[in-house]
């Protein structure tokens, strides 16, 4: 098939709203917003009130289906993208740390220019020369200072040039460490198998990417899962949804947001993430089924304190 459909005006995508069924009791709102935000990024959020999807292409919305309902669902969404990152960059910090002590504790300053450590000639060549171009272009105080000062080696010890990787770079240097017992040793600190911490750091370069990109999150089914723990740590034992298939889980967001979680309350005790996040489902009155929450999950150990608690 042909792609032949032409750009619209602001005009003409109110009226197609307003033909298709939705109310939209402020016209000049509603232009204001079509023209900072777009008609393409707010059409994720008004799907769920379509009639029917399927029936020939007229996209019909449900009786009494406003602008405002989709205007909320949009603002709910970047909210908790900025909640999201917030728990990523102390999660990468740690992991990062983690990373960075057991490596130089055992192998020394320059750890990571050591190939034995690592698996895979190829790939461990692209991590060192990404990051070594990294190195290159940096602008960064620390970086100046080192190549102004020292000679040898040409790259700068572990501490320094873990600073200027992506996650996805270290997420590649994290899983390709080739003893299981050195992933091991940093995956204890957060009471979790070593498969189970590399999966989820991989996961998060995809949801960090979701982020910086302004992807919807919310009613959204991610490109990428993570390996869920089953055993350990204990206090996540039946918190986590699997799904009807155990061999894929389920592509919502509730297991990503059930993770982190859990590492905010090892790595920052005493924070109030949980509490922003059901602070901000509550203000904007989020069905959390579309976020792929069970039915049960406020009595669930992980969320019970929160939910359960009294106001």
């Amino acid at each position: 098939m042909k792609f032949e459909k032409t750009p619209t005006t602001i005009e003409q995508q109110l009226d197609q709203l307003s033909t298709r069924g939705m109310e939209i009791p402020d016209p000049d709102t509603t232009r204001f917003y079509l023209t900072h935000i777009g008609y393409y990024r707010l059409r994720g959020y008004w799907m769920p009130f379509e009639a029917d999807p399927s029936s020939n292409g007229q996209h019909l919305f449900k009786p009494g289906t406003t602008f405002d309902q989709v205007l909320n669902l949009y603002t709910f969404d970047r909210e908790l993208r900025l909640l999201i990152n917030d728990a990523i960059e102390r999660i990468e910090i740690s992991i990062r740390n983690q990373w960075v002590d057991v490596l130089a504790h055992s192998d020394g300053p320059h750890a990571y220019l050591k190939s034995g450590l690592f698996q895979g000639h190829r790939q461990y060549g692209r991590s060192l020369a990404e990051i070594a171009s990294e190195f290159e272009r940096s602008k960064e105080r620390y970086i100046r200072h080192y190549k102004k000062k020292y000679k040898e080696p040409d790259l700068p010890p572990i501490w320094a040039i873990v600073g200027i990787m992506t996650l996805g770079q270290f997420s590649h240097w994290l899983s390709n460490l080739k003893h299981i017992s050195t992933k091991a040793k940093i995956a204890k600190v957060y009471g979790l198998d070593e498969g189970v911490l590399t999966s989820f750091l991989h996961h998060l370069t995809v949801i960090r990417n979701l982020c910086a990109h302004h992807g919807r999150l919310w009613n959204s089914e991610l490109t990428l899962t993570m390996q869920l723990p089953r055993t350990k740590p204990p206090e996540l034992t039946g918190c986590f949804d699997f799904g009807p298939d155990p061999n894929q889980a389920p592509r919502r967001i509730y297991n990503t947001l059930v993770m982190l979680a859990y590492l905010m309350d090892l790595i920052s005790p005493g924070n109030r993430w949980k509490h922003r996040l059901k602070a901000l489902i509550e203000h904007h009155g989020i069905r959390t089924r579309h976020m792929g929450f069970p039915e049960d999950f406020a009595d669930r150990s992980i969320w019970a304190p929160v939910w359960q608690e009294t106001p």
